[in-house]
């Protein structure tokens, strides 16, 4: 491999408005950020917190990307894909002993070394001192957090709120009064809340039960990035623990599929539009409010649920 060349894509997600009738009879509008249709293979919210440490491993000089995840791992998914696509070295390091899903095969698929660390190893990758035999065996690739999390993947979804404003005119929109987004580790939501600065309040539904790091990760990335008001707010959309699915998660998915031609996955996106259906309908949402989703993409992992989903009435 050579010397990464920072590639200068900016792919643009679509502003869809969708009709609901519980929308309709709550009198409210919903328009989703189609962050799933930026690519069909460097999917999501992922290319827009990986792009930031790429343009860093550039700088340095660097021939790649090393980081972590599981074996259905959204964010390795898109690092591998990008990998391919532009010619940079990837390097996974993944949760438990070695497994065969669609995933871990597209990653080998597409050039991405796999080291399986076990479920006790992957434990400590928050321990100090655990980068460190891997940038020495690596030392032409900058190491990634899970997830492509940090203040660096932070400030580089903070663009996304501008992107969505220059769509509003596209949907008839001149302004809208809430934005959601899912959370898995508060990146995302902290970056929207960063390019948001006030305007706008912000949602953040949790994808993980409430006290496994979003409440604590999301102030100390606003403040590393010198910001002092929050302007968001967390709700609980996890559904009892991260990967937990029931039967009604997966009837409103088949509806909301069924009405607006638009495919959920049951992690992030799902829950999320569960939980703001919720608060619509309990009349929590003022009426004749314009409400923005983000649909942050991972419907490549809704391929190992499949099995899961149908068995689910």
């Amino acid at each position: 491999m050579t010397t990464l060349r920072f590639p200068d894509w900016r792919p643009l997600p679509p502003l869809q408005l969708v009709r609901l009738d519980w929308l309709e009879q709550a009198g409210v509008e919903l328009a989703l950020l189609r962050l799933d249709l930026v690519d069909e293979r460097v999917s999501g919210n992922k290319w827009f917190k990986l792009a930031p440490y790429l343009r860093q491993a550039a700088e340095q000089g660097l021939e790649g990307l090393i980081s972590l995840g599981g074996a259905h791992s959204n964010h390795l998914h898109a690092l591998a894909a990008a990998g391919q696509r532009f010619g940079f070295a990837t390097i996974g390091l993944l949760r438990g002993n070695e497994q065969d899903t669609p995933t871990v095969r597209d990653l080998r698929a597409w050039g991405m070394q796999l080291h399986w660390l076990g479920y006790a190893g992957y434990r400590e990758r928050h321990a100090e001192g655990f980068w460190a035999p891997w940038r020495e065996r690596y030392p032409r690739l900058l190491a990634v957090d899970e997830g492509g999390g940090g203040l660096p993947g932070a400030l580089g979804c903070a663009p996304l709120v501008e992107q969505l404003g220059e769509q509003l005119p596209g949907i008839g929109w001149s302004g809208y009064d809430q934005l959601w987004a899912a959370c898995g580790t508060g990146t995302t939501l902290a970056g929207l809340v960063l390019g948001e600065q006030g305007a706008h309040p912000l949602i953040g539904a949790l994808a993980v039960p409430p006290g496994h790091g979003v409440e604590a990760m999301l102030p100390r990335l606003l403040a590393e990035a010198g910001h002092e008001d929050a302007g968001y707010r967390l709700l609980d959309a996890s559904r009892g623990g991260f990967g937990k699915v029931d039967a009604e998660l997966v009837r409103f998915m088949a509806d909301f599929e069924a009405a607006t031609g638009v495919p959920l996955e049951p992690l992030y996106t799902g829950k999320l539009l569960l939980a703001l259906r919720d608060e619509v309908s309990a009349g929590r949402v003022p009426r004749g409010s314009r409400l923005v989703a983000v649909h942050s993409g991972g419907l490549q992992g809704r391929r190992t649920m499949e099995e899961c989903l149908r068995r689910l009435p």
